[in-house]
């Protein structure tokens, strides 16, 4: 609680420290809950658990340019929090740096435009919040469409698309109950945008880390 609360206030050096100590906490978590069962396993080893609680930061902070600069230091903090607890854990090996290093820079590209989504679909006006649910909700479907298409576990898949599908509606009822203009391109865009992110996956990400 008291960090949420921290998270809405407008100084700088609040905020970005709530969200690094987050960001921190949340890579360690997600490492420690690994292998307790195959699904949880799975959704902790996610890019779209990171992505979705980055744009839920950028979502209560109440100013745009703080919320895109804490996306970026919260993606951060949370692959290193992550590959601090895999190193102590004797798990890092020794292609974890290289892997470490490329999550670390997808992160910081990533993490501003979901502090921005975030901070967009509940704060900002125009047609661009529709866009900016758009952009939070493709994650998880992308990531689905990798975990069947590319990794074959398609149970898994077929429970990260639904998630994303309800993601989807559930941006855009919000939006259409908050008076968005064209709500509607949310759900429209999702799917899209799910597609370009498994392809973008596919295409950048496995090259350089490989599909496992």
């Amino acid at each position: 609680m008291a960090l949420l609360t921290a998270l809405r206030r407008d100084t700088p050096g609040t905020v970005l420290t709530a969200t690094a100590v987050f960001g921190l906490l949340l890579g360690w978590a997600t490492y420690g809950l690994h292998g307790i069962t195959p699904l949880l396993d799975r959704a902790t080893n996610s890019s779209s658990t990171w992505i979705i609680w980055t744009a839920a930061a950028g979502a209560l902070i109440r100013v745009r340019w703080l919320a895109v600069w804490s996306g970026a230091l919260m993606m951060l903090a949370t692959c290193c929090g992550y590959y601090t607890a895999s190193a102590l854990g004797g798990t890092f090996g020794s292609g974890g740096l290289g892997t470490a290093a490329v999550w670390s820079v997808a992160g910081l590209t990533g993490g501003p435009l979901l502090g921005w989504a975030g901070w967009t679909v509940r704060h900002a006006r125009g047609d661009l919040r529709a866009v900016a649910g758009a952009v939070v909700a493709m994650v998880v479907l992308g990531e689905g469409l990798w975990l069947g298409l590319a990794l074959r576990y398609w149970e898994t898949a077929v429970v990260f698309l639904t998630a994303g599908v309800l993601l989807a509606a559930l941006l855009t009822v919000y939006l259409a109950r908050t008076g968005a203009r064209r709500y509607w391109l949310c759900a429209m865009l999702a799917p899209v945008g799910g597609l370009a992110f498994y392809l973008a996956e596919k295409g950048i990400l496995n090259n350089l880390i490989g599909s496992g």
